[in-house]
């Protein structure tokens, strides 16, 4: 089994810098507001300059979503990696259950939410960057599966799985949320279900 390379000092620097720049975004934003808080603003309270602050994010609203790429490749991992014999949906499952129902307990979630909700340039990014991350998980379902990449079911697939945060997250219990959204996923709609 190949080894994992240490991360070295420098990557290890650079990752420091930029979650402390993230961090005292989010922090600014959620006190302020996204629209009263500069780029300046937030390099000065992560105690950085702006071209630092560049140099780890393309522009203001990537420092609200400054896990976006993680979230991309952790979703696509999740396919690609998944254990052989699991299906796709399953491995799926797997990672909403990890990674989703943690975010839905952040004690920050709340007021993240409403600072995008109530922010037109960020519901506009969250938007774009949930249309990629479609994109993205759809194109790896469609090769894990030996279809075409613009394939519409794995297309619909990804898209649906990409509600379960917002879904789980609505309510008291996110794990149940996740499990029965998945649920009607594997085995479909029933009629039992119907009201």
């Amino acid at each position: 089994m190949p080894e994992t390379p240490a991360v070295g000092r420098r990557e290890r620097k650079k990752a420091a810098t930029r979650q402390a720049i993230a961090d005292a975004a989010l922090e600014l934003f959620l006190e302020h507001g996204y629209e009263r808080v500069s780029v300046r603003d937030v390099a000065e309270k992560a105690d950085v300059s702006t071209t630092t602050l560049f140099a780890h994010f393309p522009g203001k609203e990537a420092l609200v979503f400054d896990r976006e790429a993680e979230v991309e490749a952790s979703l696509t991992a999740a396919v690609r990696e998944r254990p052989p014999g699991q299906d796709v949906v399953e491995a799926l499952r797997a990672h909403a259950l990890t990674s989703w129902t943690r975010m839905a307990s952040d004690p920050r979630r709340d007021r993240f939410t409403e600072l995008v909700d109530g922010t037109p340039a960020l519901r506009e990014y969250w938007e774009r960057m949930w249309m990629r991350h479609a994109s993205a998980l759809g194109a790896v379902i469609a090769r894990e599966l030996g279809r075409e990449a613009d394939d519409l079911a794995c297309a619909a697939l990804a898209r649906f799985v990409l509600e379960v945060p917002a879904l789980a997250a609505s309510g008291h219990d996110p794990r149940a949320a996740v499990e029965a959204v998945f649920d009607l996923l594997t085995h479909g709609w029933q009629a039992s279900q119907q009201p």
